[in-house]
C-alpha cells in the first residue's frame, strides 16, 4: 500500500509545473532504487501507447510551411550537421562497444531534437524500456549542461547573435534547451536558433522512414523481430500539415503540444519506475560516454563553420 501511495505521489508530481523530462526520470529512478514497482504490468503497456501519442502530438508545434520557407538559407547546413553526426555517433558507438540501439538513440537525439527523435525512433527499432532510459537519461544531461555552459561561452568567444542562435541549434540537443540558451543571449538569437531548430525537428520524418528502410533491408537472422510500420509518425505529419493549412486554431493547438510534452514526462517517469540498478549494470558508462565524445565533437566543428560561415 506505501508503494502504491509513493508511486501515484510521483506520477501527481508529473503533471505539475515543477516537473520536466529529466526530473521525472530522476523520480522514476529514485522510486526504482528505493521501492518495489507497484504497477509493472499497466506501466510496461502504457509506456509504448504514451510515447507513440506524444510524438504525434508534439506534431502540432510544427508548421511545415512557415519553417520550411523560414529555414531555406540553413538547409544545407542542416542536412551536413545531421548526416555528419549520425555517422560520426555510429563510430563512436561501434569502436566502443555500444548496444546497437542504445548508440542509434544517442546518435539520431543528438544529430536531431533530443528526446523527441529518441521518442519516434525507439519504437521502430523495438528499443528496450532501459535502453530509452539511457539514450534519454544521457541526452538530458547534456542538454541541462548546454542550457548554462553555452550563453556564457557564446559571450566568452564574441559571437554575433546569428552566429550564436546557428550555433546553439546544432550543437544543443532538445528544442526547450536550445530556446532558453538562445533567449538567455538575445532576441535575435532566439528567433534564429528556433527558425534552425524546428527545421532540424522536422528530419525526425525522413529519419524514422530511412529507419524502417534500412532495417527491413538488413539480412534477416534468426533472432530478428517484425518491423511494425510506425503509423504514429504518419500521424505527427498529419498534425503538422493540420497546423500549416488550419492556422487559426493556435491556441488548441499549443494546449494539444503542452499536452504531448506532459505525456512525454510521464512516459520518462514510468521508464524510470521500471527500471533497476541490475539492468544500469548490465549497460554500463559507455553511453555516457559515447553521448559526451559525439556532443563534444559536434559543438567544436559547428563552433568552427559557423564563425566561418556566418
Amino acid at each position: 500500500m506505501v508503494a502504491q501511495i509513493i508511486f501515484l505521489i510521483g506520477l501527481v508530481f508529473c503533471f505539475t509545473p515543477f516537473a520536466s523530462p529529466p526530473s521525472a526520470l530522476a523520480v522514476g529512478l529514485l522510486i526504482a532504487f528505493t521501492i518495489q514497482h507497484p504497477f509493472k504490468v499497466f506501466a510496461h503497456r502504457a509506456i509504448k501507447y504514451l510515447l507513440e501519442i506524444s510524438v504525434v502530438g508534439l506534431g502540432f508545434g510544427l508548421n511545415f510551411a512557415q519553417v520550411i520557407k523560414a529555414g531555406e538559407k540553413g538547409v544545407v547546413f542542416t542536412v551536413v550537421s545531421i548526416a555528419a553526426t549520425l555517422l560520426i555517433g555510429w563510430l563512436i558507438g561501434k569502436s566502443l562497444g555500444i548496444n546497437k540501439k542504445i548508440s542509434y538513440l544517442i546518435s539520431a537525439g543528438t544529430a536531431i531534437c533530443g528526446g523527441s527523435a529518441i521518442a519516434a525512433t525507439a519504437p521502430i527499432i523495438n528499443a528496450h524500456e532501459d535502453e530509452v532510459a539511457v539514450a534519454l537519461g544521457t541526452i538530458f544531461i547534456l542538454n541541462s549542461i548546454a542550457l548554462f555552459l553555452f550563453p556564457p561561452l557564446g559571450h566568452h568567444l564574441g559571437l554575433t547573435m546569428k552566429q550564436f542562435g546557428m550555433w546553439s541549434a546544432i550543437a544543443i540537443h532538445d528544442t526547450s534547451s536550445v530556446v532558453g540558451a538562445s533567449a538567455r543571449y538575445g532576441d535575435e538569437a532566439l528567433k534564429i536558433a528556433t527558425i534552425v531548430k524546428l527545421t532540424r525537428a522536422l528530419w525526425i520524418v525522413p529519419l524514422s522512414l530511412g529507419t524502417i528502410f534500412v532495417l527491413k533491408n538488413r539480412p534477416k537472422r534468426k533472432t530478428s523481430a517484425k518491423i511494425a510500420f510506425p503509423y504514429f509518425i504518419l500521424g505527427f505529419v498529419g498534425a503538422s500539415l493540420v497546423v500549416t493549412f488550419f492556422p487559426g486554431l493556435k491556441s488548441v493547438y499549443a494546449g494539444l503540444v503542452d499536452g504531448s510534452k506532459v505525456g512525454l514526462t510521464v512516459t520518462l517517469f514510468l521508464i524510470g519506475a521500471g527500471l533497476s540498478r541490475d539492468k544500469l549494470k548490465t549497460v554500463g558508462v559507455k553511453p555516457v560516454v559515447q553521448g559526451i565524445i559525439l556532443w563534444a565533437l559536434i559543438s567544436v566543428v559547428s563552433l568552427m563553420v559557423v564563425k566561418n560561415l556566418c
